[in-house]
């Protein structure tokens, strides 16, 4: 991109600070202080997902398709990176004022089935849940299409959750509980030495050599390495336990919004059994969800990275496959979340960083969604 075009750009940054503000006052006003921190959390969620392309689609898919790891090994030290305090955290840290919950579920029936029908849908619409935000933040109208399916699938899944709930479940199991936070660390940094050890023999085997690391041109307009990328959302997950006191999520606010539209249409969703057991978010302005003021900093944090970079070019002509795969992922990925308390942010990394069992679950049935949404795209031609 030229200079020029970068200049041309610079009233859309404009737009997207002014939003970004906008968004962080009225989350100060609805929820005070923390709920406007969570919107700037937000926003550096977006700006660094962005520089650093940092999915976690592309780098399950390339593992498969490329045997290519450097994707997987950046997640894995995201992960350790943030459990190098949650764990503490979470046992000390109210000692040391800041009260922090993880997110320990059960696992069963449906959340093996919905983390599936994520990983497949997420190979489909061509992101998961952070990188749907991020890429329509950044100017993407194809994951625009897959994030308003995403929302579909994630509030139609809300009517039925309580019949899928039924299934057969196994207890939620806390490792740090079980290992104390040191035990836990170590369980866990093994299991990932582990993998990475699997992906560089991988990538050894079918190249020869492990590639080289894609380095890091400009901090302010990118692109990123994936390591930096990895550290700054470390950063961003670690914020998040301290100042919103859980792990960073996505899913449920995406729900919350579609219920929300689904009300002002006229349809009962606060007889839902779901929305009884939430009756006070469905109430409540949006801007007081904490998920979903920082979802809107994602988004607004991307779109602003975007237009300082020169790089927020919306294409309009879209084919017929590009379309219908995007609805079918989102609403893969939409359905599929909620089954399995969230996606790879919520549930995945979400779990891990709060050492649980449920995480590691996740993981397994969600790659083996993957694998299957993978054969799809080459079959599609997608690649």
């Amino acid at each position: 991109m030229s200079v020029q075009g970068s200049k041309s750009q610079v009233p859309l940054a404009a737009i997207a600070t002014g939003l970004l503000a906008l968004v962080a006052l009225g989350a100060y006003s609805e929820a005070g202080p923390r709920q406007a921190a969570a919107t700037l959390i937000g926003a550096v969620a977006g700006l660094s997902l962005y520089h650093a392309s940092f999915g976690f689609t592309a780098a399950w898919r390339r593992i498969v398709t490329e045997r290519r790891g450097a994707g997987l090994r950046a997640q894995f030290v995201l992960i350790l990176l943030t459990c190098a305090v949650s764990f503490p955290l979470l046992v000390w840290g109210r000692t040391l004022g800041w009260p922090a919950g993880g997110f320990v579920f059960p696992f069963g029936v449906a959340a093996a089935l919905g983390a599936f029908m994520f990983g497949a849908g997420m190979q489909l619409g061509g992101g998961c849940g952070s990188g749907t935000l991020f890429t329509a933040g950044g100017g993407s109208t194809r994951m625009m299409i897959t994030l308003a399916a995403f929302v579909l699938g994630s509030v139609a899944a809300t009517a039925h959750f309580h019949l899928w709930a039924r299934l057969p479940k196994l207890p939620p199991v806390s490792l740090i509980r079980e290992f104390g936070p040191h035990g836990a660390f170590l369980l866990t940094a093994l299991v990932l030495g582990g993998l990475a050890l699997v992906t560089l023999h991988i990538e050894r085997k079918a190249h020869g050599e492990v590639a080289p690391g894609r380095p890091t041109v400009s901090l302010l307009k990118g692109p990123w390495s994936p390591m930096l990328g990895a550290v700054m959302l470390a950063i961003v997950g670690i914020a998040t336990f301290v100042v919103v006191g859980r792990p960073w999520g996505i899913t449920s606010g995406l729900a919350l919004w579609g219920a929300k539209v689904f009300q002002a249409l006229g349809v009962p969703v606060d007889t839902w059994p779901y929305w009884t057991w939430q009756r006070s978010a469905l109430e409540n302005h949006v801007l007081r969800d904490t998920t979903s003021v920082m979802n809107f900093g994602i988004m607004l944090g991307a779109m602003l990275t975007a237009a300082l970079a020169g790089k927020f070019t919306p294409v309009w002509r879209l084919g017929r496959r590009d379309v219908l795969t995007a609805l079918a992922g989102g609403l893969l990925m939409g359905y599929g979340a909620r089954l399995a308390y969230g996606c790879n942010i919520g549930a995945y990394l979400g779990g891990l960083v709060s050492g649980s069992l449920h995480g590691w679950l996740w993981l397994v049935f969600g790659f083996l969604g993957s694998l299957l949404g993978t054969r799809l795209r080459i079959k599609l031609g997608m690649g």
